[in-house]
């Protein structure tokens, strides 16, 4: 392969950055659905490669492979947020409803020993004020969602149409990426890339898929325990368990703290703690059979991109922030073994 001098094609690529900022900045209003598109299309194209086996034509193997992976999420999405309103609705007696912050807190309070009871009194207005306020928080956000649907279902559409191009020609764009990197550097890039597709592939069937599966379990065992709202229910228990630290015990204890407060039912509240403990000790075997070959993310960065990504991106930044946190580490770590090895070389060097 015949070197090129890259220094020759200076101003060129000096146009080419100025261009790539203001391109940057046209598309910043979608930016964070082409991201999550091109992210999202590498588990899309695994998918329709299989598909395209048996279909043939490319172009269908992917529109076959975004229905199976990326529709579901939208409707995910959707059944949540008016599960939200739902709650919210019905939470601080909007719109009719009966229901009373003020009672509930008092009558959870009022289960409590005496002592905590007085500790507590003088705090019960400030907490049905906060929970209150927190609430109406929620509905607000998802009726600013609901004034915004023209902006969301072209946010949706620029997302589809990120996925199915970059499944279809995103190998075309590492044409271009490698044109500008010397040869001697082209192995580092491979590596690069390879530890991206490890930590992609971590995040997806350790943590995504284990997530999914733990709340179709929880959705399912809650049912079955006759709790109204069962499969919010589980869809809740699968985001808790994609945050590190949490898992699913949250929802499950806060079930059987209402069984013994509200409807006093003790024996299906230890049921409920006995089945979240299944679900707990589950994960122990489902997230290293799902991902134990591929890169081993530490917890914080996973933790760190659950809880920040919401903030930059919004709701779906559940996925974006730990999946861009998880390739800045895949990169890292890229670099750092190439040093690594660069230090071994000449320490070899001056031993021999």
């Amino acid at each position: 392969m015949v070197e090129v001098d890259i220094a020759k094609f200076k101003l060129p690529l000096i146009i080419i950055g100025i261009l790539l900022v203001i391109s940057f900045y046209t598309t910043l209003p979608v930016i964070n659905m082409v991201i999550l598109g091109a992210m999202l299309a590498y588990g899309v194209k695994s998918i329709s490669d299989r598909i395209q086996l048996k279909v043939k034509h490319q172009s269908l193997s992917i529109f076959l492979a975004i229905i199976i992976v990326v529709i579901p999420l939208i409707l995910l999405f959707s059944y949540i947020l008016l599960q939200i309103v739902d709650f919210a609705y019905a939470f601080f007696n909007y719109g009719g409803s009966n229901f009373d912050i003020d009672l509930l807190v008092n009558t959870i309070v009022g289960n409590l020993p005496i002592d905590i009871q007085n500790y507590l009194k003088p705090y019960l207005s400030s907490v049905s004020t906060e929970i209150n306020s927190m609430l109406k928080l929620v509905l607000n956000y998802v009726i600013d969602l609901v004034k915004d649907l023209p902006d969301l279902i072209v946010q949706v559409f620029i997302l589809v149409s990120s996925i199915f191009y970059f499944a279809r020609d995103g190998d075309k764009i590492w044409d271009y990426v490698f044109a500008f990197i010397p040869k001697n550097k082209e192995s580092f890039f491979d590596n690069t890339l390879d530890e991206v597709a490890n930590v992609l592939k971590s995040i997806f069937y350790g943590h995504f898929l284990t997530a999914l599966i733990i709340g179709i379990i929880a959705g399912i065992g809650y049912a079955i325990l006759g709790y109204k709202f069962a499969l919010f229910l589980g869809i809740l228990t699968g985001i808790f368990q994609l945050i590190p630290i949490f898992g699913p015990w949250p929802i499950y204890w806060a079930l059987a703290i209402y069984d013994i407060l509200v409807p006093k039912n003790i024996l299906q509240a230890i049921i409920t703690v006995l089945f979240g403990f299944v679900l707990s000790l589950s994960d122990m075997y489902i997230r290293p059979a799902l991902a134990g070959k591929y890169a081993d993310i530490h917890s914080l960065i996973l933790l760190i991109g659950f809880m920040a990504g919401p903030y930059v991106f919004g709701i779906i930044g559940l996925i974006l922030g730990p999946l861009i946190l998880g390739i800045t580490y895949a990169v890292i770590k890229s670099v750092k073994d190439e040093i690594d090895a660069e230090k071994n070389k000449k320490s070899d060097l001056i031993e021999s």
